[in-house]
């Protein structure tokens, strides 16, 4: 964690040299950083489905379950990192768009999650 703060902390001093010079490259800095940062922060996801892997030894899980959660947390990271880039560059709306496709793709994603959920539920109480 002390690696990618110091290395956000540089392409902010960067960005904050060049505002001067040339203010244009600071967004193409800023970007830059927050897709190297998150293209290593990505790379750490392995070990969490690995980890989820695991967990599914101890609780019956299905694979399809573990797929839509891996999906989830995918599209979760994802429209979060987009949506923070385009408020970054000043494109709010887009931001906003990007979250909300974001929200109804993890819903759509989700729906046999809760169904499946609900039949149990619903067999318990018969």
């Amino acid at each position: 964690m002390l690696k990618i703060a110091m290395f956000g902390i540089a392409g902010i001093l960067t960005a904050l040299l060049l505002k001067e010079v040339k203010p244009a490259f600071t967004v193409f800095i800023s970007m830059a950083v927050c897709l190297l940062i998150f293209f290593y922060a990505v790379s750490k996801l392995s070990y969490l489905k690995d980890t989820l892997s695991g967990l599914k030894e101890y609780v019956d899980l299905g694979d399809s379950y573990l797929a839509s959660l891996m999906k989830i947390m995918g599209i979760t990271y994802i429209s979060d990192f987009s949506a923070n880039l385009c408020r970054d560059a000043g494109y709010l709306a887009i931001a906003g768009q990007i979250e909300f496709f974001g929200k109804i793709s993890i819903l759509t994603i989700s729906t046999p999650i809760i169904l499946a959920l609900l039949d149990t539920i619903a067999g318990f109480l018969a």
